[in-house]
């Protein structure tokens, strides 16, 4: 069982919203329309919502573990497999958010060196944000929650930047609906598994909610809103782009941008990515405070080291990662992943945590 942890370092149930959202929430946005399609054609946005529905359905599954050994997920392998068994598995996900951290950092340099700065170095804009997590991190998670909160909050008006788009839309590309299989729409759900991923993270910081059970609500709320963001986009998407030219867009969301104009600035596209690193900031903290916290409570090294190490790790990954190919193949590794424990492993320990629990019972 979890250990009870003081009311200090707890957060309030309403802001559950912003880390859910947020961690579902981050480069992926810039280019997920070009993947989905290559499946479902204009009908995959269909495929976001499909995918964004089922979501709701795991949240409710996670809570349900969760309440059972009213701990997170490391109690939760102790629960069910025993103390050692259980934290083989739990240090597995110590590497699975190491690589969810080079994910969120690699990709986003590789937009900045594409865009703005070619000869950018990938070493020292790593080291630098490898430092400015360090510092966040030092504040504890309350910190790291601030740090979502105003993930959300600030750059929330470039969605009113795709309004730009209307001018040039035109809706009939998505027709007719339905004129792909339920084969290619299931498929193009699964490549949206790894983007709205984020929602595994309440599996580790349930234990730091004050009265989980008002914060329900406001988990499917964050991951509803998710939901309808990305459907938004998909859609203003899809009617500004022919389905030929949507393959030619690597970052279709930065193209769009390209034809925002305002009096003030000529290329808007350079202030969306500039903004986007307070997007990708605060899901980069999340992920290394996730594998530190679990380093801390198997191996009991103190968090402040493990964030160290496992940004020391990030770091060399993140410099070996060279060639475009080279991320998209971690990336697609990764999503397979994610997809194998959101849709695999979540109802796996559902039915396994009430299985123990009543052989204990009895």
């Amino acid at each position: 069982m979890e250990q009870s942890l003081p009311e200090k370092v707890k957060i309030s149930p309403f802001l559950v919203f912003f880390l859910i959202h947020k961690f579902q929430f981050g480069v992926g946005v810039l280019g997920f329309q070009r993947i989905i399609a290559l499946k479902a054609g204009f009908d995959a946005w269909i495929s976001v919502v499909m995918a964004g529905l089922c979501v709701h359905f795991l949240i409710w599954m996670m809570y349900r573990i969760s309440e059972a050994v009213n701990g997170d997920l490391m109690s939760v392998h102790t629960f069910i497999f025993g103390k050692i068994i259980g934290n083989i598995l739990s240090l597995l996900f110590v590497f699975i958010y190491l690589f969810t951290a080079v994910i969120t950092l690699r990709p986003f340099i590789e937009v900045i060196q594409a865009w703005m700065f070619e000869d950018l170095s990938t070493f020292w804009f790593s080291l630098a944000f490898c430092g400015l997590g360090i510092y966040i991190l030092y504040g504890g998670f309350r910190t790291v929650t601030g740090i979502a909160f105003f993930g959300v909050v600030l750059p929330a008006y470039l969605l009113f930047t795709f309004l730009f788009t209307i001018p040039y839309a035109d809706i009939r590309n998505l027709l007719p609906i339905f004129d792909h299989s339920i084969k290619d729409l299931a498929m193009a759900s699964y490549h949206m598994s790894f983007t709205y991923s984020g929602f595994f993270i309440l599996l580790f910081f349930y234990p730091f909610i004050k009265e989980p059970q008002k914060s329900k609500k406001w988990a499917h709320l964050g991951a509803l809103t998710t939901t309808i963001i990305y459907t938004l986009i998909a859609i203003a998407t899809f009617s500004f782009f022919s389905e030929g030219q949507l393959q030619k867009n690597i970052w279709p969301t930065l193209t769009m941008w390209k034809i925002v104009e305002m009096p003030f600035v000529e290329r808007f596209e350079y202030i969306g990515i500039a903004n986007w690193s307070i997007i990708v900031l605060p899901n980069f903290c999340i992920a290394l405070w996730c594998g530190s916290r679990i380093l801390k409570n198997v191996t009991h090294l103190k968090q402040k080291y493990g964030v160290i190490l496992l940004s020391f790790l990030v770091l060399i990954v993140t410099v070996m990662l060279k060639s475009r190919q080279q991320i998209n193949t971690i990336i697609d590794y990764s999503g397979k992943i994610f997809f194998f424990i959101n849709y695999g492993y979540v109802p796996l320990l559902f039915c396994l945590i009430l299985i123990v629990k009543r052989g204990k019972q009895n």
